[in-house]
């Protein structure tokens, strides 16, 4: 089984208009709404593909609700902890002559609610799959993905991390399954600005020297590059297309990798998916739908 965590999961409402004037009545031109979060947007694109997953996380009022409900009518088992107080976020994403964000803030996550998220995750066994994806809320403790780590580091089960900075760097120790920078990230990790393809190759063999078993390094448009932990490093460029949308398309390249991993037990293969799921997404209004990735998949 395949187990995604959503920390902070949102709904992100996106807004299309021409202009926007400060302090006067605004009228959009078009309207979307998005169940967010990179956990969430790599159960989407799991699911998309046909893979069975389930996705974890804090959820806490009308939204939070609108989110799960949301997901199950998508064909997504969730297993959602209930916040008693406030409610999931909602993102507002203003698309006009310039892009805008306004996050929210999320809901306070107690101990007691951390507890239950370590609680389910105790029936993780071997050769299960689970995903970490993105920050940690403020109200978290910063070593929520240690102790996660910690608890299952004798249970068999292959462990992804999707982050960046610290809480990638004081996982490594629990040798993760897969990490899975940006060039731009990998560069921060050291310290050091990444202009090469060779200094990519170096510095995450050098993330496989302190503990990840596996190195995925995206580049966007220059595509991307694997470090195995066979010894192999396999590079995969991107197909042509208008890029029309960069939110989930990172989430979209490990849902693939994974799935292509589970399915072919090749490095080569799962990249190939990988990449054919991030750019599907990059070329859509939303996250990469099935029939686009086997489209791109002809072609890579």
């Amino acid at each position: 089984m395949i187990y995604t965590v959503t920390f902070n999961p949102a709904v992100d409402y996106v807004i299309h208009l021409e202009d926007i004037e400060l302090g006067a009545v605004n009228r959009t031109e078009s309207e979307e709404i998005f169940f967010g979060g990179k956990g969430i947007n790599v159960s989407t694109v799991l699911s998309n593909l046909g893979a069975e997953n389930i996705a974890l996380g804090f959820i806490s009022g009308f939204t939070g609700k609108a989110i799960e409900s949301g997901l199950n009518k998508n064909g997504i088992k969730t297993d959602f902890i209930e916040l008693e107080n406030g409610i999931t976020r909602i993102n507002v994403k203003i698309k006009s002559k310039e892009e805008t964000d306004i996050n929210g803030q999320g809901p306070v996550i107690s101990h007691e609610a951390i507890s239950g998220l370590l609680d389910k995750l105790k029936v993780l066994q071997r050769g299960d799959f689970l995903i970490l994806a993105g920050s940690i809320p403020a109200t978290m403790p910063d070593d929520i993905y240690e102790k996660i780590m910690e608890r299952l580091k004798d249970s068999g089960s292959n462990i992804v991390v999707d982050a960046t900075g610290d809480l990638l760097k004081n996982v490594l120790k629990y040798h993760p399954f897969l990490v899975k920078p940006n060039n731009h990230e990998l560069g921060e990790l050291f310290g050091i600005e990444i202009n090469t393809e060779e200094e990519i190759i170096e510095y995450a063999g050098k993330l496989r020297q302190l503990g990840a078993r596996n190195v995925l390094v995206s580049r966007a448009g220059d595509g991307a590059v694997l470090s195995a932990e066979n010894g192999e490093v396999i590079k995969m460029g991107v197909p042509s297309g208008k890029v029309l949308n960069s939110v989930g398309a990172g989430d979209s390249m490990v849902a693939g990798f994974i799935f292509g991993y589970l399915q072919s037990g090749d490095y080569r293969e799962a990249l190939k998916l990988g990449t054919a799921c991030g750019s599907a997404t990059a070329f859509s209004a939303g996250l990469a739908e099935k029939e686009k990735v086997e489209e791109l998949m002809k072609i890579l």
